[in-house]
């Protein structure tokens, strides 16, 4: 049997460390993985895909990474249960088994400067064409 996750994506909000009553520390995070191809309107997608990282792994990812970092992820898929007052929950994440930072926490993740730099070159360049 085959249970393997590869995901680049960036997270969807600062991670949190947390720690299980025995003192292990863990985080769970979103990660927002762009589909390959676009919408009918032509909009790329994503998909927000739940994770959850252990001990030494989940601390860097704390300490080094923030809302808009992109990273990789190497895991597998986990499917859990437990019971509330309103019923049974069900729960199927992504467990990782390493995380690649793919950026630096110092990397602006807002593009907007960078989008708003591109279509103003293209609109310069476009002005430029003989024809």
């Amino acid at each position: 049997m085959i249970n393997n996750v590869v995901l680049v994506g960036r997270l969807t909000k600062d991670p949190e460390l947390k720690q299980t009553s025995s003192g292990i520390y863990f985080s769970n995070f979103t990660l927002a993985v762009n589909r390959s191809f676009k919408n009918d309107s032509g909009e790329t997608e994503a998909d927000f895909i739940n994770c959850i990282v252990w001990r030494n792994q989940a601390e860097n990812l704390c300490k080094y990474m923030k809302k808009g970092s992109q990273i990789g992820v190497e895991g597998r898929i986990q499917t859990r249960s437990y019971e509330t007052e309103e019923g049974m929950r069900y729960i199927t994440e992504v467990v990782a088994n390493s995380i690649t930072f793919l950026e630096s926490k110092n990397e602006k993740t807002d593009n907007s400067f960078q989008n708003e730099y591109i279509e103003t070159k293209q609109a310069m360049d476009d002005d430029l064409l003989p024809f």
